[in-house]
Formats: structure tokens, sequence, C-alpha cells
């Protein structure tokens, strides 16, 4: 199933106050500790060396229900359900050891850990279960209290169903599970919480091997075990001590960055480790974590420097793909394998390559320690220099062997630099290619740019032409009321009556009531028209309701055309 390396590694303490210190140090947006000298990430090339779990494979986005009770009695047994109510999401950890026969093997104050261990292993009795049943029990309680811990004492029943067909199981990806759930677990963890959820003997060893300032040492009757979490051993508990995260934490502020190790595993010998040499063509891709409903983005350009590359100082990236972690319980059956088809396919596609090709990054790397090792050297030269000078002329013989020594170094140093000149050749093709691909993207960029903005112009001008005709349309219907008003006027001048009426004009039925003035429109003398109300004039108003509704039909008019 792809546990037996890592259930082989015998118990260790665990070294809170370094645990820590370096969650504290871990920052969400780009899913990385922060140190003094960079960012440092645990990539799968640490989980296959140090844990042996399988990287390579299917990865886990199965099935995740809302009610596990039938699934519990027919895995594990119905003896995990006795007394509770439906839905069951969750196991006690307490009844798994329980049911293993572990209960009450809690280690003793002044019991070794090698005599706890004994007496664990004595008292492991799993009864008369059947052998498939056994090993569910077993792996159950593993991911629980270990691979997949939480912050409570209970173990999510979502594992469980990846135990239904055993043989399935070992070709799950459960390195890469293991790391995603880290992931997602190490932002929820505080100050305040001496406990942090994931696999934190994992995280430690980590810590140990790229910065080896914990309490851990490797035992040297163990340098060939594998995988390397077995090699090492801690210290007695932290908890009986004076050590406190604190201090760990001044420590980790004021590490050498010169003995922070990169490489730690440039000795190994992928042949011993299994699960590095069928994970190894993953090590240098940009990847997506998946642990059912847990998609962790694993940003491998920021530590580059791991892989034995020269690393730049650089930007958190982004991969056009952004990872969630879903915790909490869903109301239905959720299918992970369909809610992460595109993530799914990503990853059987095999990830994304980082940027830069290899050859050039370890050119880089190269050339950077050249210049170092050729500065040291000048060092050296000028130290020998000094000597030679001062030394007497009996020292002749001792001035011969340093200017050898000298001269073989100033040999060895040019015969590295023709050599790294040789693979700035071998590299200059491909970095050409590279060169000339991105001028070729510049220069269509440009293109479309000079075509967004004479399109940007156009539309300007189009917009210009509208207003411009828009005010000479308010203009023009101005200029016809002004003539349709004269016209009325001159027209009411001209005929004093249109309708054959028995008065001479309109004035005559206005005047009906006025004293002043008499049958056929003659004035009295005595009355004056100055106080007479003005008439109104009904055909006017018409005439203006009828170029009020045309000129509120013609701009939507002009609109469709712009449409059209």
């Amino acid at each position: 199933m792809g546990f037996g390396h890592l259930i082989s590694v015998r118990p260790f303490h665990l070294d809170v106050p370094y645990i820590e210190a370096l969650r504290e140090r871990w920052v969400e947006d780009c899913k990385a500790f922060i140190m003094p000298w960079g960012h440092m990430i645990p990539t799968l090339e640490d989980v296959a060396y140090l844990t042996g779990l399988p990287v390579q494979g299917e990865p886990i986005a199965g099935l995740e229900r809302r009610d596990y009770y039938d699934d519990i009695v027919e895995l594990l047994g119905p003896e995990f359900v006795v007394g509770r109510r439906r839905p069951i999401r969750s196991i006690l950890l307490g009844s798994l050891s329980e049911a293993m026969g572990l209960r009450g093997g809690r280690r003793g104050p002044l019991e070794t850990l090698e005599e706890f261990y004994t007496r664990v292993r004595g008292l492991l009795d799993l009864g008369g279960r059947s052998e498939e049943r056994c090993v569910r029990i077993f792996t159950s309680y593993f991911f629980g209290r270990l691979l997949f811990a939480t912050q409570s004492s209970q173990m999510n029943c979502k594992f469980v169903l990846l135990l239904r067909d055993l043989a399935q199981a070992g070709r799950y990806t459960w390195g890469v599970a293991m790391l995603g759930h880290l992931f997602s677990l190490l932002p929820s963890s505080s100050r305040r919480s001496q406990s942090t959820g994931g696999f934190t003997p994992f995280l430690q060893i980590w810590g140990y091997t790229r910065i080896p300032m914990g309490r851990g040492t490797v035992a040297e009757e163990r340098q060939t075990m594998v995988p390397l979490m077995g090699r090492w051993e801690v210290a007695p508990d932290p908890r009986v001590t004076d050590r406190r995260a604190e201090d760990v934490r001044v420590t980790l502020d004021h590490y050498p960055h010169e003995q922070v190790v990169w490489t730690p595993y440039a000795w190994e010998a992928d042949a011993s480790h299994p699960a590095v040499a069928a994970g190894r063509p993953l090590f240098n891709l940009h990847l997506l974590l998946l642990c059912l409903g847990t998609c962790e983005v694993l940003y491998l350009e920021l530590v580059v420097q791991t892989l034995g590359w020269h690393q730049p100082a650089i930007e958190v990236p982004s991969l056009g793909r952004e990872g969630h972690s879903r915790r909490r319980f869903f109301a239905e059956d959720r299918d992970w394998g369909e809610e992460h088809g595109s993530t799914v396919a990503y990853w059987q596609e095999g990830g994304e390559q980082t940027p830069e090709s290899q050859a050039i990054r370890l050119l880089e790397g190269r050339l950077a320690e050249q210049e170092v090792e050729l500065a040291s050297l000048h060092t050296e030269v000028r130290t020998l220099v000094s000597r030679d000078l001062r030394a007497s002329s009996s020292a002749q013989s001792a001035r011969g062997y340093l200017a050898d020594r000298l001269q073989d170094a100033l040999d060895q140093a040019q015969a590295r630099v023709q050599e790294l000149e040789e693979q700035a050749r071998e590299v200059g093709t491909e970095r050409r290619t590279m060169v000339t691909a991105m001028e070729e993207l510049r220069d269509d960029r440009a293109t479309m740019r000079g075509r967004l903005l004479e399109a940007r112009e156009r539309e300007r001008e189009a917009e210009t032409a509208r207003a411009r005709i828009a005010a000479n349309y308010e203009i023009l219907k101005d200029r016809v009321l002004k003539k349709r008003r004269e016209q009325q006027r001159q027209a009411q001048q001209a005929t004093p009556a249109r309708t054959g009426s028995a008065f001479a004009s309109l004035d005559d039925i206005m005047s009906l009531g006025d004293p002043s003035v008499v049958r056929g429109g003659v004035q009295r003398p005595e009355a004056s028209t100055a106080s007479r109300p003005p008439l109104p004039d009904r055909r006017r108003e018409r005439e203006e309701e009828e170029v009020s509704s045309s000129r509120r039909q013609r701009p939507a008019e002009g609109e469709r055309r712009e449409e059209l």
C-alpha cells in the first residue's frame, strides 16, 4: 500500500518549540516559510526522501459522503457505530486504539521511549477479525493519529473510503496528499496552541535537514536506513526542559545564512529510495497537491535552489490556478473526481515545467560558484605573494613550492572557466531561440496595441460626429419652429375669420361678457383692451407637441442606425 518504509521508522520525540517557531513563519499567500535568507518550502523530493511515501500515481480525489454510517459498519465493524446517531462523519481515535488493544497504552512519566515502544508492540492485538478488516482498522488509526492528523482527537471518515479496495490503495499518491493536507492546516495554527495539524514529524525532520539547529542528530549506526526519517535521533521530550519557542525564534532570526543546507540529498543514490526513483520526473514541475477536498499550490519557483539551481530574487508567482481547502462537512455526497476534473487532468498531464530550462539554471549556478571560487583564489594569490616577498633568501625552495601550488590553482581555475564557456555555447542556441520567441511576442503585442489605439481613435471621431449632428439638429429644429410661429402670426393677421361664424373673430367670442365691446368687433370708447386676457393659441400648442414627439423619435432612430 506504500506505507511500509514509513511504518518501519522508530518513534522519536517531537521538538515542539522547533515546530512552533517554524509554523509561525508560514505565509498563506505564497505557501512557504519566510526565513531571513528567503523562501523555503517542503517539496515532493523531501517527501520521497524523508518518508518513502509514493508521490507518483493516481491523485486522491474520490468520494466524500455526508454520512458514513453504512461504510463504517461494512469496512471497520458495527462496534464503531453502536449508540451513535446518524449522520456519522468522524470516529474517535480512542475507539480505534481500543479496537487494537492499545487502550491505556500512554507512556509513563519515567518510561523511556524504547521501553514504551516495546510495551506497545506487546499490547497490539486486533482480535479475531479478518485480515482485511484488521488492516483497515490499523490504517485508519495511522491516518488519524499521524499521516492526516488534525488538532482534534477524531479521525475523519472520508479517508476510510480510500481503503475499500486495498489493492487500489497501493496506487494512490499518499505523499502528495500528506503534503497538501499539511499545507492546508498550517495557516489555522496559532501561537497559543501547541498542536499543529498535519504530519508534524515530517515537518520537524525537514527542518532538521535544512536548518540543523534542532535537537536531532543522525545516528551513526543508521547511516543506510531508508527512509531518511529513520536515521534521526531526537533529544528527550522538550516538555520537561526549559527550552521555549521564543529561544528557537531568536536563533532562527540570527542563523548564519551560509549554514543553510539547500541540497541535503546530493550524496543519496536513487536506487536506494524507490519513491525517489519513481517520482523524480515530478521534482522540477509546478503541481497542485490534491487530497479530496483540499487542493494546494506548490510554488516551486520560489525554491529552485533546492534543485541545485541558481536562486534569483523573485516575487510570488501566479500559475493561473488557485488552491482551496474545503474541510467542512457537506449536506450531500461530493465526488471530487468530477469536482477536480481539470485539476486531475493537469496532474495526469505532468504539471507545468518551471519557466527556465534546467540547463540554464545549472549554468547560472555554476557561474556564481565559479565567481566565488575565483575571488577566493585571488585572495590566496595575494597572501602567497606577500609571504613570498617577506621571505628570506634561504627560503627559495619554499617559494618554489608555493609558486607551483599557485600555478596549479590558476590552471584549475582556467580549466573550469573553459568548461563553463563550452557549456554556455551549448546553451546559447536554446537561449537565442527563447529570445527570438520573446521578440516575436513583443512585436505581436505592439501590433495589437496599434490596432487597438486606431480603433479607439475611430470611435472618438464617430462620437464627435454624432455630437455635431445632434447640435445641428437642434439648431434646425429651432429655425423650423420660429418659421412656423411667424407663419401663424401672419395667417391670423391676414384672415380675421375662417369658420364662417356670426362673430368677426375669436376676439368677438371672448368679448361677449365685456361691456366695452359690441357686436361686430366695434370697441366701445370707454372700454380698454389693455386688460383683456391673452387668447390661447390651440393650434400652436398642437404643432409644438408634434415637433416634440418627432424629436423624441429621431434620436431613437439614430441609435438604431448606429447599432446596425
